[in-house]
């Protein structure tokens, strides 16, 4: 009798638990289809970038690089200087088939500069006349539109391969960031929005997408968000503080001051900088958390009774380690930004207080030191989170 006890016992688990799978995965699939609908909406919403051929009397188009003279470019070291003649094929387009003679002027920048060799592709601008005809056709750089395009399609097909259906979710996560980013969070900023408020509303939904979409509307999602949002909060309140403390103009990322002759002079830009900080920092607290969450998830489905304060324990246990590698990756992840200019100053013997009280150097020890402190943060807030949200009794069919 207690043999079949049991086995009935058992049977009515497996049953539950089923009924618990089927549950998830069908409020995993409206999530899904809601993140997609709310992504193609935000796809429909002006960037600014529309429009802008025809407000500048232009019309782009891909074309072939047929004719170069480099009769008037003067070398100097490893820049050049002066202007390449071109004739350039246009290959799309009304204008498709026309050669247009154009011109490359260089100033001896290899940063902004681009030479032009026979064959090239490049991106091409028609200055058209009123009457419809072209003006003249400005090679603006190396077409690369198709090679974007191809390395996107090569790795979403590369993320299905290896992930199955969970790299579908990778990559919704990843076109739905973008298109947050584009569509949403860069034109709020330009129509008067703070970039702090903005930043945190933006990653708050971001990271509320990306977490519940992996993790699934579970309470291991649920930690995994309180802990990143945790996380990027305080981050925000530490590179505010820090910002102003260092005393930080904000004009220290490329095209930050060009953003206010472009007649956006409202642009906060100490306080674009301070967003740009959790904003890069927030992809790291979110994999943090997650890896946290779902090993203490994990902990409590292998050990149904244990204690909430040996779950915590548990946790702490994890997060040490992890964390332990994540801040290091942080750094290394953010070296590549200063790399030539902290080797230039060796290169031409500054001293190193020097180097340290510079802005440029300043703003970076603040951009890392204070993503990767609030890295750190965010593993024992995502153990506390743990230990509130996973450490209670679970149902038979969570277990």
């Amino acid at each position: 009798m207690k043999g079949i006890s049991a086995k009935a016992r058992a049977l009515l688990r497996g049953l539950l638990h089923n009924a618990s799978i089927r549950r998830e995965n069908k409020r995993n699939g409206i999530f899904v289809l809601v993140s997609i609908l709310f992504m193609v909406v935000c796809m429909a919403l002006p960037t600014g970038f529309e429009g802008a051929s025809q407000a500048t009397g232009g019309e782009r188009a891909r074309g072939k690089i047929v004719e170069v003279n480099n009769d008037r470019l003067i070398s100097m070291g490893p820049v050049r200087q002066g202007e390449q003649q071109l004739e350039v094929e246009i290959r799309s387009g009304r204008f498709k088939g026309r050669v247009f003679p154009s011109s490359n002027n260089l100033m001896g920048k290899m940063e902004l500069d681009k030479i032009f060799a026979l064959g090239d592709s490049a991106l091409v601008v028609l200055s058209l006349s009123e009457d419809g005809g072209v003006r003249y056709a400005q090679v603006i750089d190396h077409y690369r539109t198709g090679k974007t395009i191809f390395l996107c399609i090569l790795f979403f097909f590369f993320i299905i391969f290896i992930m199955g259906w969970m790299g579908v979710k990778i990559i919704i996560t990843f076109v739905f960031t973008a298109v947050a980013l584009i569509h949403i969070l860069f034109p709020a900023m330009l129509r008067g929005w703070d970039p702090i408020f903005a930043s945190v509303v933006m990653v708050t939904i971001i990271t509320a997408v990306i977490i519940f979409l992996v993790g699934g509307l579970t309470r291991r999602g649920l930690t995994a968000f309180a802990g990143s949002m945790g996380g990027v909060l305080l981050t925000s309140l530490l590179a505010f503080f820090f910002t102003y403390w260092f005393k930080i103009h904000g004009a220290v990322r490329p095209f930050a001051e060009a953003l206010l002759y472009s007649g956006y002079s409202h642009l906060n830009l100490a306080h674009l900088f301070i967003s740009g900080i959790f904003l890069a920092s927030s992809g790291a607290m979110m994999d943090l958390s997650m890896d946290i969450a779902s090993a203490m998830d994990e902990i409590k489905r292998q050990n149904p009774d244990i204690s909430r304060l040996n779950l915590i324990k548990s946790g702490v246990s994890v997060a040490r380690h992890v964390a332990g590698t994540m801040s290091t990756t942080l750094l290394l992840a953010y070296s590549a930004e200063y790399t030539a200019m902290i080797m230039t100053f060796i290169a031409q013997g500054i001293p190193l207080e020097n180097v340290i009280n510079m802005v440029w150097v300043s703003s970076e020890v603040i951009h890392t030191l204070v993503g990767c402190f609030g890295l750190t943060l965010v593993a024992p807030l995502t153990v506390f989170a743990g230990g509130i949200i996973l450490g209670g009794e679970r149902a038979p069919a969570e277990r």
